[in-house]
């Protein structure tokens, strides 16, 4: 006596938006480079002496900051995973030949690797990713007295205005355009 699972209900247009916007608020919350801005936000004010940056070897430990962070955030949008044999998770980076298995236990077929190929959409996810690190670093006030200590007026203003324009247009593209990776720091799929 098997019970009969009724149908699933029709949805909406407007349940059906509601849907797309979570998910699509779930993907950004996936881009957003948090571990970096993390990271960057303890060392800021070390690095920067809170902003002060009385010697030379300040500004280049802070802009040697700025760069490693960007890197990172630029480089974990080319990582994904994959479920080994036995179910485990194994990260990889997305090369153009496929998925290069980082740990090395595990080697893909050739045509399992292809589908983890390099796409334009992941330089287009790890340029944006690293102008949300830039807005978050011009947002960072030890940052800004460090490189920048009496600003102008319309300086000031730029800094308000700009780091919020990037903010808005790039979560606005990561939404839109939505990365299938599942890389480190990431959710891992049912597959």
């Amino acid at each position: 006596m098997g019970e009969t699972v009724p149908p699933k209900p029709r949805k909406t247009p407007a349940q059906k938006a509601v849907r797309k916007t979570f998910k699509g608020t779930a993907h950004l919350a996936n881009l957003l480079p948090t571990g970096t801005v993390l990271v960057f936000q303890i060392l800021s004010p070390v690095f920067t002496n809170r902003g002060q940056c009385p010697t030379h070897v300040s500004h280049v430990v802070t802009v040697t900051l700025l760069g490693s962070c960007s890197l990172v955030s630029f480089l974990l949008c080319f990582t994904d995973s994959v479920r080994d044999h036995r179910g485990k998770v194994r990260y990889g980076l997305a090369t153009f030949n496929g998925l290069w298995v980082i740990d090395g236990s595990v080697v893909l077929a050739a045509d399992e690797a292809a589908k983890y190929r390099l796409k334009f959409i992941d330089f287009f996810h790890a340029l944006t990713s690293v102008l949300v690190f830039a807005a978050v670093a011009l947002f960072d006030q030890n940052v800004v007295k460090c490189f920048c200590p009496t600003p102008s007026d319309e300086a000031k203003e730029l800094l308000v205005v700009l780091p919020v324009g990037i903010s808005v247009v790039c979560s606005l593209m990561f939404v839109l355009f939505p990365t299938k990776r599942h890389g480190i720091g990431f959710p891992l799929s049912r597959e």
